[in-house]
């Protein structure tokens, strides 16, 4: 059975991902985003159960180096330093034309990236972890992106980016699993069916 692309996102109750377009870059949560320690173990073991992840240019970054230098920080609590250890050892895709070299178990593909994606796909078991919408969003023009597991925030944006650039048509989703968490955010995986049978 080939692996499985899932597409991995906080959103807004609106369905927006971000309010503007720099506001990750502080390397913080948005205001927005209710991350505590009830949702971030949670969001541990997700990761955990990933076989390995995707990533566009926008979320390495965030990620790198603050989650590798958070291993060894004291000063943060331990589930935080232990998705440090998560993030940093887990294999990696990252989707980049302008970056040319990567650390923490990254691999770099520029040229044909959804092509090698695929190719991954068909030669690999387990969920694959989708980070960013760029990626996202031709993995899911190609018929490649499998599920999506959405943190729904408590919070209406109004504006922003939504949850993919363009949509080809109309998804059809299937509910797998829902939650709720005591912060307020719920999250819902849902199959993405592949065909426009209702």
């Amino acid at each position: 059975m080939p692996a499985r692309f899932v597409y991995w996102m906080n959103v807004s109750i609106d369905g927006f991902i971000e309010g503007h377009p720099d506001e990750h870059d502080t390397g913080e949560a948005p205001d927005w985003i209710r991350i505590d320690e009830q949702l971030h173990r949670f969001f541990n073991e997700r990761a955990k159960a990933m076989t390995m992840g995707v990533e566009g240019r926008v979320i390495h970054d965030m990620m790198d180096p603050f989650w590798p230098d958070a291993r060894s920080d004291a000063a943060l609590p331990d589930y935080l330093r232990e998705y440090g250890e998560i993030w940093t050892e887990q294999p990696k895709i990252l989707v980049s034309r302008s970056r040319t070299a990567a650390d923490h178990n990254t691999t770099i593909y520029s040229e044909d990236a959804i092509a090698r994606l695929a190719e991954l796909r068909r030669s690999s078991e387990g969920d694959i972890g989708v980070g960013g919408a760029d990626v996202a969003t031709q993995l899911l023009a190609a018929e490649l992106l499998d599920e999506l597991l959405l943190f729904t925030h408590p919070a209406v944006l109004g504006a922003g980016r939504p949850l993919f650039d363009t949509l080809r048509r109309p998804l059809q989703l299937d509910l797998l699993e829902q939650r709720r968490f005591d912060n307020g955010v719920t999250m819902h995986r849902y199959a993405i069916r592949q065909d426009t049978t209702p």
